[in-house]
């Protein structure tokens, strides 16, 4: 057996969802700026703590005019010229 919808029903259900519609828009324009600025502060939060970390990690204790090397440049800085030479590539038809 079927059934159909009736009229009152369906302006019923549009009527519900224009009113939801519409009550999420103001609910959302009162409560974005709380939202936006607790996530600002969580974002400052962990750049601050990154930040810190990586300052405390990048001041080692030296003594003034002291120098220190981190990497030997490498020994061989010539190019090898046994490797040939560039030939251009060409298409042909």
């Amino acid at each position: 057996m079927l059934q159909y919808a009736s009229f009152t029903g369906f302006l019923r259900t549009i009527l519900i969802i224009l009113l939801v519609y519409y009550a999420l828009r103001i609910l959302a324009r009162l409560f974005a700026p709380h939202i936006f600025k607790f996530l600002a502060k969580k974002a400052e939060q962990r750049f601050g703590a990154q930040f810190g970390q990586f300052q405390q990690r990048q001041e080692p204790t030296r003594k003034e005019g002291e120098v220190s090397i981190d990497k030997m440049p490498n020994k061989q800085a010539a190019s090898n010229k046994t490797v040939g030479e560039y030939v251009d590539y060409e298409e042909i038809d």
